[in-house]
C-alpha cells in the first residue's frame, strides 16, 4: 500500500471511530422512542387494549410522551451530536477545545447560511419559505432556518474543527495579542472558518443535494439488486471498520430516501423509519426505507447463532463442554443485541471463505426482507431488542414482522448446513477443535487485525512509517541527546527551560542537544536543565507529545535510530537589521550584579542571553522599559515583554522558583499588557521565598542580546526600582 493509501485508509479508520460514539448512543435514544411512541400511538394504545390506562392526561401516557420526545430530539439533532463527536475523535490533543470549537463553528455555519438564504429571497423576512425552493432543501436546525445537510454538516464541521484544534492549539501570536494564542486561538479560527464554509457550502450544497438525490434515485430504482449489493458491502467493510462510514449516508441523509411525513419532508431510511414510528397517522412504514435497515435480523438472530451451534457439533468430545459455553454466549449474544464481532472474527480469522460466503448470505438476507416487504428499523445493531421495538410493538400491520419468522428458520439451517460441512471438510480448527495444548477461545477483532494488519492503517502487519513533521525531528534529537525514551522520567519546563528527569544523567549528549537550538545543558545528577528560552512551552509541548507517541506505539522507535544533531540543528538565521539603541531602567530595588555572578550555571553561562541581575531587598517587581507583556509564566515566577525598540526581555524571580508553583508570588499584569517604564508588574514575599530554601536573585536578561553589538551595564551598587539606568543596549 502506498503512503498516500495509507494515510487515507488511517484518516477514514479514524472518522469510522468517531462516527461510532453517536452511533452508540442512538441504541438507547431508539428505545426511548420506540416505547414512547409505540405506546403514545392511539393505533397501538388500542390495538393492545390499553385505552383504560394510556389515554391522555393520564401519568403513563404523559411519561410515554416524555419518553418519545426525548429520543426525537437525539435523532433530531444528530447532525449537532456528530459534529461534537467527530472533532473529539479526530482531535489530537486539547480535545476538549476541539469540541468547544466545533459547536461555535456549526453555530457560525448554519447562521451564516441562513443570511445568504434571506438575501437571495428563499427565506422572507416573517421566515417563511419562498414557494419557489426545492421542497426539502430547506430546514430549521437548532432554530436556524438553513440548508437541509443532515449529518454531513456536523461531519464535515467535525473534521474541520477538528484539523483547526490540531494546527492552531499552540498558535504563537505578536507579543500585543498574545492572550489570544494557544488554546484560545482555536474557537477565534473556527468561527472564521464557520464563516468561510458557510459561504461555501451555500452555493455548494445545492449541487451535492441534488447529486445524492441523483443517486439515491439510481439505488432505489436498482431495487433487489441494489438492496443485495448494500448488504454485501456493509458486511464485507466489517474487517477494515469502515463500514459506518459506508451504511451512514444511506441511513442519514437523501441517499436513503426521502418522504413527507406529517406535512415534514425526512430524508435518509433511518430518519424516515423514526419519522414513521412518532407519527399517528402511519398506516405500514416504508419497505423503500427499511431495505437498508432490516436485512440484519436474519443473520444475526439466526443465522450467527446457528453458526456457533455448528462449531459445537463440530468441536472434539474432550472440548465440547468448554467449546459450548464459549459458543452459547456468544450464539445468545449475537440473537439478542445483534453483536457479532467475536463470532464474525473467530471464522474470519480461521477461514477466509466461510466469511465470504456469510458476506454473500448477508446481502440475500437483506434483498430477502425487501423482497417480502418487511419494513423494521433499528438503531445499532438487528438483534431481539430492536425486533420487538420496532417490529413486533408497533404491530402487523405497519411492520409485517411475522413474515420474519420462515426466514429465521430458512437462515439458520442454510447457516448451519454450510458452516458444518466446511468446518469438516476442510478441517478447520474452531473453537473445541484446537490442538491438545491450546486454550478454547473466540477471536476478538484486534486479535484478528494485529495477526493478520487487515484494518491496520498504513499496511498489513506492520505499522506504516511516515516522514517526521521539523517538530517531531526535533523532538526525536532532544529524545536521542538524553539516553531515549526509555531514559525519561519526567518532562516539565519553567519560563526558559525543558527540564528532565532521566533514569541515568551519564547518558546525556551536550553537543546533540546544542545542535537542537539550545543555549546551554545544566546537568544536576539525573535532573536536567535544557535552556531554550520563552519558547520552551512550546518545545515542551512538542517533546511530550513526541514521547506520548513513541510509548503508544504511533511513531516507531527504529525511526529515532541514527538521530542526532547532524540533521536537525537550526537552520543559520538571515543577517538582521540593526537594532534601535535602548536603555532600561532597574527593574527591583537592590544591590545590582553582573550576569556572570548569578549563583546559576543557565544564566550565568549567558546562554539565555545577556543582561544583568539584582539581588532584591524589595519585593516589588517592575517594567525596566516601556513595552508590551508578551509572557508572564503560570508560576507567576517569571515575566517576559518586549519594548518598542525590539528588545526581548525576560525577568527571572530567583533561582529554581518555578518548582514553588506560585506560592508567595502575585502579577499584577496579563500577557498583550501595554506596561511604562517602573509600573508593577509582580509582588513577592522575599522572606517567604528564601525560607523555602530558593535564592532570589533576579535576572534581567536580553534573550535577543545577540541581535546587539554592546550591552553594557550603566551602574552598580545599590539601585532603585524604576528610577536608576541599569543597561544600555547599543545597536
Amino acid at each position: 500500500m502506498s503512503d498516500g493509501g495509507g494515510s487515507a485508509f488511517a484518516v477514514a479508520q479514524q472518522i469510522g471511530k468517531s462516527l461510532f460514539l453517536p452511533i452508540a448512543v442512538l441504541p438507547f435514544a431508539g428505545v426511548l422512542l420506540g416505547i414512547g411512541a409505540s405506546f403514545s400511538n392511539p393505533t397501538t394504545i388500542a390495538a393492545y387494549g390499553l385505552e383504560s390506562v394510556l389515554h391522555p392526561g393520564s401519568a403513563i401516557f404523559s411519561f410515554m410522551l416524555i419518553l418519545s420526545n426525548v429520543g426525537g430530539a437525539i435523532f433530531g439533532n444528530l447532525a449537532l451530536i456528530f459534529a461534537l463527536a467527530v472533532a473529539l475523535g479526530m482531535a489530537k490533543k486539547e480535545k476538549g477545545i476541539a469540541v468547544l470549537g466545533a459547536a461555535i463553528f456549526y453555530l457560525v455555519m448554519l447562521t451564516t447560511i441562513h443570511v445568504f438564504l434571506g438575501l437571495d429571497g428563499s427565506i422572507h423576512a416573517d421566515g417563511s419559505i419562498d414557494p419557489s425552493v426545492k421542497e426539502g432543501a430547506i430546514t430549521s436546525v437548532l432554530g436556524i432556518t438553513t440548508l437541509q445537510m443532515g449529518v454531513f454538516a456536523g461531519i464535515v464541521t467535525g473534521l474541520v474543527a477538528a484539523e483547526l484544534c490540531n494546527r492552531f492549539y499552540k498558535q504563537q501570536l505578536p507579543p500585543a495579542f498574545s492572550f489570544f494564542g494557544g488554546t484560545r486561538f482555536v474557537p477565534i479560527v473556527c468561527m472564521i472558518f464557520g464563516i468561510v464554509t458557510g459561504v461555501i457550502m451555500y452555493f455548494v450544497w445545492p449541487f451535492i443535494q441534488n447529486g445524492i438525490f441523483a443517486l439515491g434515485g439510481i439505488v432505489q430504482a436498482s431495487g433487489y439488486f441494489g438492496t443485495f449489493f448494500f448488504g454485501c458491502c456493509e458486511r464485507a467493510l466489517i474487517p477494515f471498520g469502515l463500514h459506518h462510514i459506508f451504511y451512514l449516508p444511506f441511513w442519514q441523509t437523501g441517499l436513503g430516501g426521502t418522504a413527507i411525513i406529517d406535512g415534514q419532508t425526512v430524508m435518509g431510511a433511518q430518519n424516515i423509519f423514526f419519522a414513521e414510528l412518532a407519527s399517528p397517522n402511519t398506516e405500514h412504514f416504508s419497505v423503500d426505507a427499511c431495505r437498508f435497515l432490516m436485512g440484519k435480523f436474519p443473520f444475526m438472530m439466526a443465522g450467527l447463532p446457528a453458526a456457533a451451534f455448528a462449531m459445537y457439533t463440530c468441536a472434539r468430545p474432550e472440548k465440547k463442554k468448554a467449546a459450548g459455553s464459549l459458543l452459547f454466549s456468544v450464539g445468545l449474544t449475537s440473537f439478542l443485541t445483534g453483536i457479532t464481532e467475536p463470532i464474525e472474527f473467530t471464522f474470519l480469522f480461521l477461514a477466509k471463505e466461510l466469511f465470504a460466503i456469510h458476506v454473500v448470505y448477508a446481502g440475500i438476507s437483506f434483498a430477502a426482507c425487501h423482497f417480502l416487504g418487511i419494513a423494521m428499523g433499528t438503531t445499532f445493531s438487528d438483534g431481539l431488542i430492536d425486533f420487538i421495538l420496532y417490529g413486533v410493538l408497533p404491530g402487523q400491520a405497519k411492520s409485517n414482522w411475522m413474515m420474519m419468522l420462515p426466514l429465521f428458520a430458512v437462515f439458520a439451517v442454510v447457516y448451519f448446513v454450510t458452516f458444518k460441512f466446511f468446518i469438516l471438510k476442510w478441517d478447520l480448527k474452531t473453537p473445541g477443535r484446537e490442538a491438545d495444548d491450546e486454550e478454547v477461545k473466540m477471536m476478538s477483532k484486534d486479535e484478528y487485525r494485529k495477526a493478520t494488519g487487515v484494518g491496520v492503517a498504513g499496511g498489513t502487519g506492520a505499522a506504516a512509517l511516515a516522514n517526521l513533521t521539523p517538530d517531531q525531528q526535533k523532538s526525536a534529537v532532544i529524545l536521542s541527546g538524553v539516553g531515549g525514551v526509555d531514559n525519561v522520567t519526567e518532562i516539565d519546563c519553567c519560563a526558559t527551560r525543558l527540564r528532565l528527569t532521566l533514569v541515568d544523567g551519564s547518558k546525556v549528549n551536550e553537543a546533540i542537544l546544542k545542535s537542537t537550538g539550545a543555549g546551554g545543558v545544566v546537568i544536576k545528577g539525573n535532573a536536567i536543565q535544557v535552556i531554550y528560552g520563552p519558547s520552551v512551552t512550546i518545545v515542551k509541548a512538542n517533546f511530550e507529545e513526541f514521547v506520548e507517541d513513541i510509548r503508544a506505539g504511533k511513531i516507531d522507535r527504529s525511526m529515532l535510530e541514527g538521530a542526532s544533531g547532524g540533521g536537525a540543528a537550526a537552520p543559520a538565521e538571515e543577517a538582521a537589521p540593526k537594532m534601535q539603541d535602548c536603555i532600561l531602567g532597574a527593574h527591583l530595588t537592590g544591590c545590582m550584579m553582573l550576569m556572570n555572578e548569578v549563583p546559576d550555571d543557565g544564566f550565568a553561562s549567558r546562554a539565555m542571553g545577556d543582561g544583568v541581575a539584582v539581588e532584591p531587598t524589595v519585593g516589588k517587581l517592575v517594567a525596566p522599559a516601556d513595552g508590551t507583556i508578551s509572557l508572564v509564566f503560570p508560576t507567576k515566577h517569571a515575566v517576559g515583554m518586549v519594548t518598542p525598540e525590539g528588545a526581548e526581555l525576560l525577568m527571572h524571580i530567583g533561582i529554581d522558583t518555578v518548582k514553588l508553583n506560585g506560592e508567595h508570588f502575585e502579577t499584577h499584569v496579563t500577557e498583550g499588557q501595554e506596561v511604562k517604564r517602573g509600573d508593577l508588574l509582580v509582588t513577592f514575599d522575599i522572606d517567604a521565598i528564601k525560607k523555602a530554601g530558593y535564592p532570589v536573585t533576579t535576572p534581567l536578561i536580553v534573550t535577543n542580546s545577540s541581535a546587539y553589538g554592546t550591552v553594557r551595564p550603566l551602574k552598580t551598587g545599590d539601585v532603585k526600582a524604576g528610577e536608576n539606568d541599569l543597561v544600555e543596549l547599543l545597536g
